[in-house]
């Protein structure tokens, strides 16, 4: 009997210890993920880095043979146009989509919706990838008689409908968070269910809403394969939606690979990992305090 105790004793502790490994490992990836991307490109940028040149030069010729330069201000201006782009379109979208969930529909539709969403978020972006290339493509060729329709236009529509997931199950947990008692208070005073979502729900709910925003930008931001893909691979600084663009996701995964270890080219890629990951860790940062100050009110 008490060797069957100290052996409960001993599996639990064990088991404490497990659980808080794994609890533990999820920041230690972090900080490793940061470590190794920074290890990688410090040699460059504590050694020949020009900062002025890098973030206000368009100009990207990491393989010239007689003149060398890496502005990334065309890579970060295709990133921003076509992240601004689609969440013009799924910010709008889905925050609807969030609402008709949240305050119209049955409960039996309601779960049948959002089955249906977590399946849109589960397509690998490679398949959206495709989708932009062989569907898309042809349409903006047709309607606007682009010369390209791998454009700011097409990348954009493809990371909005790879955004809308996100902020509509975000966006739903926010509208759902307000207390019933403002439903009541608003029916109460003869509010129409407009009014009660427009005069009520949505100012109550609307840092959640806020941080649905930012995560499905967040998620934009970070996407490689579709933009890759679908935005024309065009080292440019887009006048028009039209314009085919580069991003700097697209430009590390395409790059990377055939950039010779260590080299100058090779450092420089990952100080754009570093850049993006300084922005979506600033961007999922403040989505998450929003989050938080909303639990703790």
């Amino acid at each position: 009997m008490i060797i069957w105790r100290r052996f409960e004793h001993i599996l639990e502790f064990a088991i404490e210890r497990i659980i808080w490994l794994c609890g533990v490992s999820a920041i230690l990836f972090v900080f490793g993920i940061f470590f190794f991307v920074f290890r990688e490109g410090a040699g460059f940028l504590f050694h020949g880095f020009d900062p002025i040149e890098f973030f206000t030069s368009p100009e990207w010729y990491p393989t010239s043979q007689t003149n060398v330069r890496y502005g990334v201000l065309a890579l970060i201006a295709g990133t921003v146009s076509v992240t601004a782009l689609a969440m013009i379109i799924a910010v709008p979208f889905g925050l609807g989509t969030a609402i008709f969930i949240s305050e119209f529909c049955s409960p039996r539709l309601r779960e049948s919706l959002k089955i249906i969403i977590e399946l849109l978020a589960a397509i690998p972006s490679v398949v959206w990838g495709f989708i932009g290339l062989t569907v898309m493509n042809p349409i903006i060729i047709k309607l606007f008689h682009a010369p390209i329709g791998l454009t700011v236009l097409n990348g954009g529509v493809i990371l909005a409908l790879m955004s809308v997931p996100i902020i509509v199950s975000i966006g739903e947990d926010a509208l759902k968070a307000v207390p019933d008692d403002y439903r009541e208070a608003g029916i109460a005073l003869g509010a129409t269910r407009w009014q009660l979502i427009y005069r009520v729900l949505l100012p109550a709910a609307r840092n959640g809403l806020l941080a649905a925003a930012l995560l499905g930008v967040g998620r934009a931001v970070g996407e490689t394969m579709a933009v890759l893909m679908a935005t024309g691979h065009s080292v440019r600084i887009p006048t028009s939606i039209l314009d085919s663009v580069r991003t700097l996701t697209a430009t590390i995964a395409a790059e990377l690979g055939e950039a010779p270890v260590h080299s100058e080219h090779y450092q420089v890629l990952f100080i754009i990992g570093i850049l993006l990951f300084s922005i979506t860790f600033i961007i999922n940062l403040t989505a998450d305090l929003i989050i938080k100050g909303i639990r703790n009110r």
